[in-house]
């Protein structure tokens, strides 16, 4: 079992009306700050909405103390997809001197729009249907863009590059398997899992070509239209983006489904066009393998120990 403390988010600070004025003033010096209201979401960063009387209002987003690096990391993805014709925020300063706060951050344009996960209890089956493939449209648009090798990517690029997909993947499983059982997962069903995983690893080498993907694509950071039939108006977070093989995008998208979730999943494959693959199934079952062995070290990094049983659950059936 590790002994490391656990890992420490979403920095609890209290950003005054002066702060945010300070911060503000460095994009429009003749702006002024009415509030300051912090957002819900956001299980890494702690974000929130700055006001202003006679201008739009912006997003400022704040980097732990321990995932610092991640705020370059997302100025250079929302770089990447300039021009990848979705709505994404602009960044309008980056800023890692602390001299303002004590924490690097971000002051984006906000986008309009509400968050979906909002909505969607209200929608009907056709319109969920809808607004998911209008998700797998804008999803494929991000996997369009190509990066020069795989892996996860870090503040400049990919951190550690792989030549291949099954290359990059393999090392992940591998480097998860260890963790798992450094912070005290079964040794037994660890040795299954690993077998298990190299006898689909064929599966991995059908993407040749390594693809931006966001790897957090869930309604919380989709945003729509606030009323009537929705329609997307834009995406955010990407504070987790990888350069892999798009399915893994998709088998992380469709990681909560439930049952009653067919619209969705029914979208967002058809908006994709997941199913164009072959072996697609499969490979997002293994894919899936990998986001829960992931959740698995997530959970027992940050100290959230009551979920590990069902997730321990949910390995031992997926060999």
């Amino acid at each position: 079992m590790s002994d490391d403390p656990p890992l420490q988010l979403k920095p609890r600070l209290a950003i005054s009306v002066d702060q945010a004025q300070a911060i503000i003033s460095r994009v429009d010096p003749r702006a002024t700050v009415r509030n300051v209201t912090e957002l819900r979401g956001g299980e890494i960063s702690t974000i929130l909405e700055i006001t202003r009387a006679d201008a739009p209002s912006c997003i400022l987003k704040v980097y732990p103390a321990q995932l610092q690096w991640k705020m370059a990391k997302e100025v250079y993805v929302l770089g990447l997809l300039r021009d990848a014709g979705i709505a994404i925020p602009r960044i309008l300063i980056a800023d890692d001197s602390r001299a303002l706060i004590d924490f690097n951050f971000v002051l984006m344009s906000k986008l309009d729009g509400v968050v979906l996960g909002n909505r969607e209890a209200a929608l009907t089956d056709q319109e969920l249907l809808s607004i998911y493939a209008a998700m797998g449209t804008a999803l494929r648009h991000i996997n369009g863009i190509t990066l020069d090798s795989f892996g996860y990517i870090g503040p400049q690029g990919v951190w550690t590059s792989h030549p291949t997909n099954r290359a990059y993947m393999s090392a992940q499983f591998e480097r998860k398997l260890t963790e798992f059982c450094t912070r005290g997962g079964d040794e037994a069903l660890a040795a299954r899992l690993r077998s298990s995983i190299l006898a689909r690893s064929v599966l991995l080498d059908a993407a040749d070509t390594p693809r931006l993907c966001h790897y957090d694509f869930h309604a919380g950071n989709v945003l729509v239209t606030p009323e009537g039939q929705p329609r997307l108006t834009g995406i955010v977070d990407f504070e987790n983006a990888t350069a892999g093989d798009p399915l893994m995008d998709i088998a992380k998208a469709l990681y909560y489904f439930t049952p009653r979730d067919s619209p969705k999943r029914d979208g967002l494959l058809a908006g994709h066009g997941t199913s164009e693959r072959p072996d697609w199934e499969a490979t997002i079952a293994l894919y899936r393998l990998a986001s829960t062995l992931e959740l698995w070290c997530w959970f027992a990094q940050i100290g959230r120990m009551d979920a590990l049983p069902g997730l321990t659950r949910e390995l031992e059936s997926a060999v």
